[in-house]
C-alpha cells in the first residue's frame, strides 16, 4: 500500500509502507512515469521518464514541502530508542 501525502498538479507524492529502513525519501509518480526524492537533503534518487525539465519542477516542489513530508515520514516510520 502506498499512501498518498500530496497531490499537486498531474502529480501524486506518497510512501510505501515498508520503506522506513531507508533513509526519508518520497516517491512521485505521472502519467506513467515516477521518481523517488532523497528529503535530507533533497536530491533526485531515482528517475523513471521524467524529463529534466519535469525533474526541476518536481525538486521544487518536493523542496517547498519537504517539511510536510519529514514530519509524515518520521510519524510513519517511528523507531523506537
Amino acid at each position: 500500500m502506498a499512501p498518498s501525502v500530496l497531490r499537486e498538479g498531474p502529480y501524486r507524492f506518497y510512501f510505501y509502507l515498508n520503506e522506513g529502513n531507508e533513509p526519508a525519501h518520497i516517491h512521485v509518480e505521472a502519467s506513467g512515469k515516477s521518481a523517488k526524492f532523497w528529503l535530507e537533503p533533497v536530491a533526485v534518487a531515482s528517475s523513471r521518464h521524467f524529463t529534466a525539465h519535469e525533474l526541476n519542477e518536481l525538486t521544487k516542489i518536493v523542496t517547498r514541502n519537504r517539511e510536510r513530508f519529514l514530519e509524515v515520514w518520521h510519524e510513519r516510520f517511528a523507531r523506537s530508542t
